[in-house]
């Protein structure tokens, strides 16, 4: 019988009624022999009637009852712990945010939150904080309050304190945007701040640090592509616009470029998901003035990208005004978003073109990684690709820094709306760190979330519903002896 039990002897102590199953390699035993004993495998010297028993081969002869002989040392125990072991189980709040680090929170100061959701989402982009970081100028200018200038310095200066500390009053910022936006400063009748619509304050927000952020530069000799500032840069796409009559065949189609900061998901009854709402924004029928029939007539105006910014943001277009209320009423219909994000259907036939030798790489990549994957198994495949040394490639094609060369995005950040108005309810940030890790940004208080939690913010009832998506580009790494192979 292959199962059956023994004894065995180990210095002056014996263990009787260990299992042994001669079906198994002997190291299983001597991982059972470790437990008991703490002689770590390698240093264990198991003998049955004077012979050495290997890893891989039992010796003819065990029986149950028969006895086996064990030498070996087991290794000292460690020190205790100079710092005392806190489970997380038992940390206050502060511990905890302190040894996960949490992101700061943002106090409330009086609906407020559409700002602190606004500055939370923005905050997850590394190149930002850093424009930010290098902008020198003060909360003043020759002694009088510049908007732009002060707006800019504030945002700096908060980005700076919520980088030291786990909750942050936004109080100069606040007071700025009120100067600058007299609009988000209204008051009810109680006399208390009234909420404020939070994608007017992203917008208006980016178009100030527009007027000051200048654009990076690139020691890429390629480097040929010149922008106004930041923003543009990093956040700014283009389209490709062609008009054309319908009413008149002979009229010719017109084509331009329109820039823009944000993408439009337009809500219908057939909109169920995110890429089917973005590609109903690039075809729309319009009304213009016709100079070969010298009337208003009905145009088909189509829209392509033809530059993709680093960083896309996308507008769910929730709120419509209700003349009859003289209210921004909010439509709660579920729309389906994902974590990934490809972009490559909505762009211009030279743009793809220009695309698909990073989405080939990507490829190349996924391929090696299932490879790995089948080779090595399920449990260790991918974890084995991802390790060694790895080298990240750019996101940006060579000569226009801040573009996107891929087409691929990953979600980083989203902004929601709970309640039925845009001018009441509340606004959150959601932030992504790593992974599947997550944060709540609600005011001040941050909560560690998972990615399911954040599809679950797609809409569909008075739950929060997604409102601004902010994708991040996706970065593809790969083995660095391979990296001189790429350009």
């Amino acid at each position: 019988m292959p199962q059956f039990k023994v004894k065995v002897k180990w210095g002056k102590e014996l263990f009787d009624g260990i299992e042994l199953n001669t079906d198994e390699e002997p190291i299983v035993f001597k991982a059972q022999l470790f437990a008991l004993t703490g002689v770590k495998t390698d240093r264990q010297k198991v003998m049955f009637k004077g012979k050495v028993i290997g890893d891989e081969t039992w010796i003819n002869g065990l029986k149950d009852g028969a006895t086996i002989l064990m030498m070996g040392t087991a290794d000292e125990l460690p020190d205790a712990p100079k710092e005392k072991i806190v489970f997380m189980e038992d940390m206050t709040e502060s511990e905890l945010a302190k040894a996960i680090q949490y992101p700061s929170g943002l106090t409330n100061l009086g609906n407020s939150c559409y700002l602190n959701a606004t500055v939370q989402c923005l905050r997850t982009v590394p190149e930002l904080k850093e424009a930010l970081r290098k902008f020198e100028g003060g909360l003043t200018s020759e002694g009088h309050i510049a908007p732009a200038q002060t707006l800019t310095a504030a945002l700096r200066d908060l980005y700076q304190s919520m980088d030291k500390n786990s909750t942050v009053t936004p109080i100069i910022l606040l007071q700025v945007l009120h100067l600058a936006f007299p609009r988000f400063a209204e008051k009810g009748e109680m006399g208390t701040f009234l909420q404020q619509d939070a994608n007017e304050c992203w917008t208006e927000l980016m178009r100030i640090l527009q007027q000051k952020l200048k654009p990076e530069t690139s020691d890429s000799q390629t480097q040929a592509k010149k922008h106004n500032n930041f923003v543009e840069q990093y956040f700014g796409g283009t389209f490709d616009v062609t008009m054309k009559c319908f009413e008149d065949e002979n009229e010719k189609e017109t084509h331009s470029t329109e820039d823009f900061l944000q993408l439009s998901c337009f809500i219908s009854q057939d909109v169920k998901y995110l890429q089917s709402g973005l590609r109903a924004r690039l075809t729309e029928n319009i009304t213009k003035y016709s100079p070969s029939l010298g009337r208003d007539a009905q145009y088909v105006k189509t829209s392509k990208i033809s530059r993709l910014p680093a960083y896309l943001t996308i507008q769910f277009v929730r709120f419509y005004y209700k003349e009859r209320e003289s209210v921004n009423a909010k439509i709660l219909k579920d729309i389906k978003f994902s974590m990934m994000l490809d972009v490559f259907e909505l762009c211009t036939e030279e743009l793809q073109q220009k695309l698909i030798p990073m989405r080939t790489l990507f490829k190349e990549a996924e391929d090696k990684a299932l490879h790995a994957t089948e080779k090595d198994g399920k449990t260790t495949g991918g974890d084995q690709f991802k390790a060694g040394n790895k080298r990240r490639l750019p996101y940006s094609f060579p000569d226009d820094l801040g573009s996107n060369n891929s087409g691929y995005y990953e979600l980083q950040a989203v902004l929601t709306h709970k309640g039925r108005s845009s001018s009441s309810g509340h606004y959150v940030a959601w932030v992504r760190r790593k992974g599947d890790e997550w944060f709540q940004c609600d005011d001040d208080t941050v909560t560690l979330v998972s990615s399911e939690d954040i599809l679950k913010l797609s809409g569909g009832g008075d739950w929060h519903c997604a409102y601004v998506l902010l994708y991040g580009p996706r970065v593809l790494e790969i083995d660095q002896e391979n990296s001189s192979e790429q350009t």
